[in-house]
């Protein structure tokens, strides 16, 4: 907690303001204290956004939702008002962890822990159900332990059942990985969205890891749709219970009252949050909490002084801190409810397909803007998009970063090393390295370091499953670093060769890890601790970016390596065994012949195969041709596809065009007079655009 600053309130309704929680992306949230010596946290929008009548109408309309709970399982609107036309709400201060924080800081729930987790979470969604509502948002940093139970916060997003949760631009606020999948598609939703969420909720809480997981948003929400839930970790007694929760189709879930029964749990298994470590914690939390308000509880202007206040918050340990974590519960979560919210972007809109028609590029999103630094080697650093910014290699050195909706500059780092990659860990937070190889977590929106690992001496990011983080060390060895901790776990030889040029591209699945080195030869290490497997010489003239392609069946699940270059090439990720091959043609230009990297569109494999934009299936069938244009995309260049249109750098280095998605038919081509290298990404209908030291947005086709 800190103590007011100038601007802050001193009163607002019953509740005289002691302290400052936290702040964020809409307001701030105070610590307040009624004169019946009840505590509360205080939500007050921001007096920037206080005039926009739509968003203090929906800051309101979240206290309605919630009073139209009555269950002891949330946390309860205590009065909601507005003073000085600034909207405030109040709720009460619940003094606990959030799930995360407690499974983060004393482990997993044991079996019977999660069974009383499990039934006292879904007595709480049958009350939200009852109320007519979905809260549509159930994920661990919603769920506060505390002395009583786990308590439901944040109805940010909930709304009527079977109503549509979507934004002025079609978007679905959802969690990646807790979201159901009907929420993800942008279908309409009901309880048994809830329920979904809850499966994955308990399935964390019992192994301390997210039961849909993938190296960006997009490849978890796939997941999420298509792919199986990761339950091996889970105890057998509670596998079959969480498993139809998870089920793809919403009629095939249990309801919150079968839920209950199924996992009624025994007699005392709700000790993990009534005794020992986390019952603590829980204990220390309240104990400050009210330390605090009676510290603080003298009469107006006798409050203590900012000294006081900071002496007191130290010598709680922290906890005060953690404490306002769970109290504050509306505003210091990480992932806002909205896109239309600060913080997170708003997609550009599509342009229609009678754009295309002419041939002619329309004109930038903004830009080019001379900000972004020239290539290092001939190579262009590719610019990331997370939340409501840009980053790129700056021009003044480090790392920069624009909003993605108008290109204004809004933070600057000038010690990372762009270099070295932008490697997205989540939704909101990337990992970078600085000049001395120190691994930075960095929150995207902010430009604020969350942690560093000055041991981690970071000279390129490689790949990540859900287990490593794989990275190229600054002497060229290969490490994996522990994905949540970032702890070294081991360090293997690289051949010398692999880092030449613009370093290696690599890819992980399975057991193995695919490294396409510099030199062209790709490389094959056990993931776990880096012993050479499989080899495959001279494949390519440089590093071209390996897809993997998963095949389940039944009983197995089995991983092709799809590898371009001189041919081609289809390959067991286990052994190396060929599967299948196919020729390169010829393509102009030095050093851009044979086959690109791939990318897979649906069952669709889509590559450029010297001048032409390829179709293949999944078992690497040709299909009819893409079209062939007078250059054609640079082969060893990844595509881009966003919207309705797959973007692609020229053969010869002259500007960039999109390409029909459905066709291949070239759309357009702009800034055709420029020359390569280019740095390309693509996030919210934006294409952005890296070359010559500029950078540009520009829209894409629906």
């Amino acid at each position: 907690m800190e103590p007011l600053g100038v601007g802050d309130p001193v009163r607002l309704g019953p509740y005289r303001i002691l302290g400052v929680l936290g702040a964020g992306g809409m307001g701030k949230v105070y610590f307040g204290r009624d004169n019946n010596g009840r505590t509360a946290a205080v939500k007050v929008l921001l007096p920037e956004l206080a005039h926009d009548t739509h968003l203090a109408q929906r800051f309101l309309r979240e206290a309605h939702t919630a009073q139209a709970v009555t269950s002891g399982g949330v946390a309860r609107v205590l009065a909601a008002d507005s003073e000085d036309s600034r909207p405030w709400i109040a709720t009460e201060f619940l003094s606990g962890p959030t799930l995360d924080d407690a499974i983060r800081a004393y482990g997993p729930f044991g079996t019977d822990a999660v069974r009383a987790l499990a039934a006292s979470l879904a007595a709480t969604l049958r009350d939200i159900h009852a109320a007519g509502l979905v809260h549509r948002d159930l994920k661990p940093p919603n769920i506060v332990l505390t002395a009583a139970g786990p308590r439901v916060i944040d109805f940010g997003i909930a709304r009527p059942e079977h109503g549509m949760t979507l934004t002025t631009t079609g978007q679905v606020p959802v969690t990646p990985g807790y979201g159901a999948p009907e929420q993800v598609l942008g279908q309409r939703v009901g309880p048994a969205a809830d329920v979904f969420s809850l499966g994955a909720v308990l399935a964390y809480a019992a192994t301390g890891r997210r039961t849909f997981d993938g190296t960006h948003v997009a490849a978890v929400q796939y997941e999420v749709v298509h792919g199986e839930p990761r339950l091996d970790d889970v105890p057998d007694a509670l596998r079959h219970l969480i498993t139809p929760c998870l089920a793809k189709d919403p009629a095939h879930r249990p309801t919150p009252d079968q839920i209950a029964g199924a996992f009624a749990p025994p007699p005392g298994a709700d000790r993990v949050w009534r005794t020992g470590p986390l019952a603590k914690d829980i204990a220390r939390r309240s104990a400050a909490a009210e330390r605090q308000a009676t510290l603080t509880g003298g009469a107006p202007g006798s409050g203590p002084s900012r000294r006081r206040l900071l002496q007191a918050s130290l010598a709680a340990g922290g906890v005060l801190a953690a404490t306002g974590g769970a109290g504050a519960w509306w505003l210091l979560r990480e992932e806002p409810r909205t896109p239309n919210e600060p913080g997170l972007a708003i997609s550009a809109d599509l342009l229609p397909p009678s754009a295309a028609k002419s041939g002619k590029a329309p004109e930038p999103l903004w830009g080019p803007l001379p900000v972004a630094a020239k290539p290092v080697n001939g190579v262009v650093a590719t610019p990331l998009s997370l939340r409501d910014v840009v980053m790129f290699a700056a021009k003044e050195g480090g790392l920069a970063a624009r909003l993605t909706r108008n290109g204004k500059e809004k933070w600057r780092l000038p010690d990372v090393a762009p270099a070295a990659g932008l490697w997205p860990l989540s939704d909101h937070q990337l990992a970078v390295a600085d000049v001395r190889g120190a691994l930075l977590v960095i929150n995207a929106s902010t430009g604020k370091q969350q942690s560093s690992r000055p041991e981690a001496d970071v000279g390129r990011f490689l790949a990540q499953d859900d287990e490593y983080l794989f990275t190229m060390t600054r002497s060229g060895m290969l490490r994996a670093l522990d994905n949540e901790t970032h702890v070294v776990r081991w360090t293997a030889p690289l051949p010398e060769a692999a880092g030449q040029g613009a370093g290696p591209r690599a890819a992980v699945a399975g057991g193995s890890l695919i490294v396409f080195g510099g030199d062209g030869t790709v490389r094959a290490f056990f993931r776990q601790n880096g012993e050479p497997t499989w080899r495959i010489k001279g494949q390519a003239r440089s590093a071209i970016d390996p897809l993997i392609v998963q095949h389940k069946t039944p009983t197995t699940i089995d991983y092709t390596v799809i590898l371009g270059g001189r041919t081609l090439t289809a390959r067991k990720e286990v052994s190396g065994d060929e599967l299948w091959e196919i020729a390169a043609a010829d393509a102009p230009g030095e050093g851009a012949g044979g086959w690109g990297p791939l990318m897979r569109d649906g069952d669709t494999l889509i590559g450029a195969n010297g001048a032409t934009l390829s179709a293949l299936s999944l078992d690497g069938k040709e299909l009819p041709p893409r079209g062939r244009a007078s250059r054609g995309p640079l082969p060893h260049s990844p595509l881009t596809l966003q919207g309705e249109a797959l973007w692609a750098v020229e053969a010869d280095g002259q500007g960039v065009s999109a390409y029909s998605r459905a066709d291949g038919k070239r759309l357009w081509t702009w800034s055709a007079t420029s020359r390569g290298p280019w740095g390309m990404s693509a996030v919210g209908n934006r294409v952005f655009l890296v070359n010559g030291g500029k950078l540009t947005a520009m829209p894409t086709v629906g």
